[in-house]
């Protein structure tokens, strides 16, 4: 077996673990300050919105000699707004100019024919008008409205509203983190964007739910037991979905990453750039929203429940009492030792074998002189 493997189902079975809900201040501090950061970026320089949502003009020309640079400069004197040039693999240009009226569209067309040398019939122009835009932008909004409505309706009726609270938190804090990136880096936003969002959307909720699966299944009847506290199971759900978790995002990124970074980067595809970009940075954000955020603020919930703080009580209690057993000696005949794996907490780094004092009753003692050899046959007979 790999050592990922082993390490995996070592974790499953909960003989080693990093206590997340432990640290789960210092998770909700770092969430904090780079959702600050997103919120700057988009309140400091927006997002760069396509012509798709502001309207506007996309000029495809044929093979030329023109520039890039040329072309943006020929373009933004015509059009009196910023263009955005592409090079295509035919050889021509794509100038696209957003906010444009499009009722200007020919002249602009018209003078990029002038600068550029090239026939005005050569030169072609799709025109998305302002009002269709807007369309386009309120049905995206209303779609991820709708996306999170269901969301929560499902996750109340299949496991509970506090579950279902806590992955919307993680999924507004995956959008928030995603379209922050956006406005920093200055990728323009399009429909591919759009799809981007909502696929990684609905990769943070599967990975948010196979944890929740594992905790509901494991906190089946927890208040009549005093061995682990709710904090402490939904740790252990963590740790045993942990590396199934790191596998599906390692996988997931590879292939985004090769369309960010090489189909975007060297090869200059902007659609690429658009989807890829948002797919990346949600995949990330959402597997780590999934493990530090997710499931942490599921157990802050739950412990406020009267129920839980009880059973919280009667551990730390029991376990105590365990303690104070093993430092007057009690606990190897049949008491709770302070070592016992009941004293133990759930999350825990490895986890002695049995015999070893740590999840033994106590230690075994050798039979007496006395009682040795009964119940054995004598070596005379009668």
């Amino acid at each position: 077996m790999s050592k990922l493997g082993n390490l995996g189902a070592r974790l499953h079975r909960g003989e080693v673990g990093y206590d997340f809900v432990g640290h789960r201040k210092i998770w909700y501090g770092v969430s904090i300050l780079i959702t600050i950061t997103a919120i700057v970026g988009l309140a400091v320089r927006g997002l760069n919105m396509g012509i798709d949502f502001q309207g506007g003009a996309v000029f495809t020309t044929p093979k030329t000699s023109v520039s890039v640079s040329q072309a943006e400069t020929y373009a933004e004197e015509a059009a009196g707004h910023e263009a955005v040039v592409q090079k295509l693999g035919t050889g021509g240009l794509r100038i696209q100019v957003a906010g444009l009226d499009t009722s200007k569209s020919d002249e602009i067309k018209a003078a990029l024919a002038k600068d550029m040398k090239i026939d005005t019939e050569n030169i072609n122009a799709d025109l998305v008008g302002p009002s269709w835009g807007e369309q386009i932008a309120n049905k995206a909004w209303e779609g991820l409205a709708i996306f999170m409505v269901l969301v929560v309706i499902y996750l109340a009726i299949a496991f509970e509203w506090r579950m279902a609270v806590a992955a919307l938190v993680a999924l507004i804090h995956d959008i928030t983190i995603t379209t922050g990136i956006y406005a920093l880096v200055g990728f323009e936003v399009t429909p591919g964007t759009v799809i981007g969002l909502l696929t990684i959307l609905g990769y943070s909720l599967y990975d948010t739910v196979v944890v929740f699966d594992s905790l509901k299944e494991q906190t089946k009847d927890l208040t009549k037991q005093t061995r682990w506290t709710y904090s402490e199971v939904a740790n252990r759900s963590i740790n045993g979905t942990l590396v199934r978790s790191i596998n599906t995002t390692v996988v997931a990124l590879l292939p985004v990453a090769g369309l960010l970074f090489i189909g975007g980067g060297f090869l200059g595809a902007g659609t690429l750039n658009d989807i890829s970009l948002s797919l990346f940075v949600g995949l990330a954000a959402g597997a780590y929203s999934s493990i530090f955020i997710a499931t942490p603020l599921v157990a802050d919930l739950k412990e406020r429940e009267p129920a839980m703080r009880a059973l919280a009580k009667r551990v730390r209690a029991k376990r105590a009492q365990a303690a104070d057993d093993g430092h007057t000696g009690v606990g190897s005949e049949g008491g709770y030792s302070a070592d016992s794996e009941d004293a133990a907490p759930a999350v825990v780094g490895p986890r002695p074998r049995s015999g070893t004092g740590a999840t033994s009753s106590g230690p075994r003692t050798q039979p007496s002189s006395r009682n040795r050899g009964r119940g054995r046959p004598s070596g005379k007979r009668r």
